[in-house]
């Protein structure tokens, strides 16, 4: 009799423990949802609540008339990107100059890897420390800053010709800025001066997390230098890499406009000009709000496309997904 209700006691226990533990959860869910709200709140503000602009796309708006007041024009502005020729041949040179310096940026982005790989390998901490405050300066520093050192060294009366012309190694000066040749390597350089320091910040705090056992046992096992590095170190920082990798796909079409905006000139326009720029240029400058916001949509329908494409790709490679 005894042994019977201690088995009914038993359940009823359990389910006392099942019901305590499902409300602590609850409340801990709760707790984490109200420390997350502000920033959701934020997304919603600066990411979600502007895409109502898109309506401009749909009608032929010239400011200061309201929108209210503004013709609607439906699809006009997207059939003029395909139907205009002209129009079109300079979206297509936009573009090539877009996937150009994406692909490029993609293509390099390993340098932040093995510069954070060689810092963790500087045992001297002081120098260690100078090196690492010096490639991550420049992060802080405008790009309009960075256009007038560029200006100051490179310029046809800038340091570096004025240095050249003395030593009697050239006899004209040099055009790197106001020329269009390079164009797309220039940016590239330009922008690892001014990114790579601050790029590596993740990877030296990913090696930081690295189970100092692994590279142990590795030792033990007679692996040198390099060996761990490349056995130990470089697989460990793979997860953090195709997570920024991918979020750089996300964001194929959208290299920003600061550093184009203040490098460009009339020389170099046909191959600086971004899908970011142009659409500000004809925006701002064509004063044709409708036609930018319209290309603007476009490049964000492309964008998740291609962070869904890649997301699907690292799944069924790595059989991981961070969507």
């Amino acid at each position: 009799m005894q042994a019977a209700e201690e088995k009914d006691v038993k359940p009823a226990k359990k389910k006392g423990i099942a019901k305590s533990l499902n409300k602590m959860q609850r409340k801990q869910g709760l707790r984490m949802f109200w420390l997350i709200l502000p920033f959701l709140i934020l997304a919603f503000l600066f990411a979600y609540l502007p895409l109502f602009g898109w309506v401009y796309a749909f009608f032929d708006y010239k400011p200061p008339i309201p929108l209210s007041q503004s013709e609607f024009v439906g699809l006009q502005w997207f059939k003029m990107m395909v139907q205009n020729s002209a129009q079109l041949h300079e979206i297509i040179q936009v573009l090539i100059n877009t996937f150009a310096m994406s692909g490029l940026n993609i293509l390099t982005s390993f340098f932040p890897v093995l510069f954070a790989i060689g810092l963790n390998e500087i045992r001297n901490k002081h120098f260690k420390n100078v090196i690492q405050t010096i490639t991550t300066l420049p992060n802080f520093i405008s790009w309009v800053l960075v256009y007038a050192i560029a200006f100051a060294m490179f310029s046809t009366n800038g340091m570096v010709n004025g240095l050249l012309q003395n030593l009697h190694w050239i006899v004209a000066p040099i055009k790197f800025l106001d020329s269009d040749s390079f164009t797309w390597i220039k940016m590239l350089l330009w922008g690892m001066w001014k990114g790579l320091g601050w790029g590596s910040i993740m990877y030296l705090a990913a090696i930081a997390g690295i189970d100092p056992e692994l590279y142990e046992a590795a030792r033990v096992d007679g692996a040198n230098k390099f060996q761990l590095i490349r056995h130990v170190t470089i697989p460990a920082l793979m997860p953090t890499y195709f997570v920024l990798l991918m979020l750089s796909v996300a964001g194929f079409l959208s290299n920003g406009m600061d550093q184009f905006y203040v490098f460009q000139n009339a020389f170099n326009m046909q191959h600086i000009q971004v899908l970011d720029l142009y659409v500000y240029n004809i925006g701002m400058t064509n004063n044709s709000l409708s036609l930018a916001t319209a290309i603007s949509m476009l490049k964000s329908v492309v964008s998740v496309v291609l962070l869904v494409g890649v997301n699907y790709a690292s799944k069924k490679t790595r059989g991981v997904s961070i969507i």
